[in-house]
């Protein structure tokens, strides 16, 4: 489904949130809290955006770009510096990397989309190096409140339409309103993460609601410098 709108994702999700995706996603890099020379794994990443504006905006910022869908990520590749990318096939539940090798873990409407929450968040938190963060941006249900009626129009009227006219795809524009209602509030996202064993858990929400960014952070710990992960793996030190 997602290779087959790969090429028009990124209009559609600007059409969509009438521009704010941008902001939404630099308020995500923001809360990762990345030094500069930083390791960052973004999960999930489809055509790159996160990435992409973390490597504009860090400096020598090193990113791992990590998704189940290769067509959607060779659109990525393809864009303005996509070639700085290590861009990665890679499983949400099973991530191919050693533990505690990134700074900060990023997911953009990845979370609800993987079979396990819990699992999804546990691998995030293995990768993550001691004190770093972890940040989820993802759509969220409708809130019970005055505006709902109206979310709820545009998630299962006007959404469907315009993927229809823009990518040519209904089907797909279908799922994503009948995904977000079924998903979770970003206050139950917040309470599977601290169950992980994430702290400091904060909800940020946006587009009156219904976009919801949740950051946690992995406990810091005393690492022993003989053997800590990051040194075994040859990387630089803390």
């Amino acid at each position: 489904m997602f290779g087959g709108i790969a090429r028009r994702y990124d209009i559609m999700n600007s059409l969509m949130t009438f521009g704010r995706d941008h902001a939404w996603r630099r308020y995500v890099i923001d809360m990762a809290v990345l030094p500069t020379g930083g390791r960052l794994l973004d999960v999930g990443t489809g055509t790159g955006k996160i990435a992409l504006d973390a490597v504009a905006k860090i400096p020598d910022v090193a990113v791992v770009a990590a998704d189940f869908s290769s067509e959607m990520m060779r659109v990525g590749k393809k864009q303005s510096g996509g070639r700085g990318i290590n861009w990665c096939c890679a499983d949400a539940l099973h991530l191919p990397f050693p533990d505690s090798l990134f700074h900060a873990v990023t997911s953009g409407y990845l979370i609800r989309n993987v079979t396990d929450i819990e699992k999804a968040f546990e691998e995030q938190m293995r990768v993550v190096v001691p004190g770093g963060r972890v940040v989820c941006l993802d759509t969220s249900p409708a809130p019970r409140n005055i505006l709902r009626p109206f979310a709820l129009f545009y998630l299962r009227y006007v959404i469907p339409l315009l993927g229809s006219m823009i990518t040519g795809d209904k089907d797909a524009y279908r799922y994503l309103p009948e995904s977000t209602e079924a998903f979770k509030a970003p206050e139950e996202l917040a309470d599977i993460m601290e169950k992980v064993g994430f702290r400091e858990v904060v909800i940020q929400r946006f587009m009156f609601g219904n976009i919801g960014v949740v950051t946690g952070r992995r406990p810091p710990v005393e690492l022993n410098s003989e053997h800590s992960p990051l040194s075994a793996a040859g990387l630089a030190s803390e």
